[in-house]
């Protein structure tokens, strides 16, 4: 066997490594599958991008705005086509929610969320997690 086959098999085992190790974390923070855990996860999170302080700093808001994005993309891809939660009372109140934040994050950017919208949206969440306890 040549030295560059050795060479080009320790290349290949390396990035497979690499890739392993940095796979955990991409994994830590995608969602279970498990729709009531996902969703009280969800809520919990975005609750705290809702009510994030006006007078926050801005790199602090462009993160929590990223999150907040991040975890309502991963939710959505992954519950939206089931067909099995696509009737849930949690999940279209669920739904507008998302729809209402993402909607102003794209239009307004890292602007104050209004205190209506603001109010509206924790009273949606309000809603899904009582949703979620009674089943539905």
């Amino acid at each position: 066997m040549s030295r560059a086959f050795f060479a080009k098999i320790f290349a290949f085992i390396l990035a497979l490594s690499l890739f392993f190790a940095y796979t955990p974390s991409l994994l830590a923070d995608s969602l279970t599958g498990n729709y009531v855990n996902d969703t009280m996860e969800v809520v919990q999170e975005l609750t705290k991008a809702v009510e994030l302080p006006a007078d926050a700093p801005p790199e602090v808001k462009k993160e929590v705005q990223a999150q907040a994005r991040r975890k309502i993309n991963d939710y959505i891809a992954r519950y939206r086509r089931n067909n099995k939660y696509n009737g849930l009372k949690s999940f279209t109140t669920m739904q507008t929610a998302l729809n209402s934040l993402a909607g102003y994050y794209t239009s307004y950017g890292t602007r104050p969320l209004p205190d209506k919208l603001k109010q509206r949206i924790l009273q949606e969440f309000k809603q899904v997690e009582f949703a979620l306890k009674k089943g539905y």
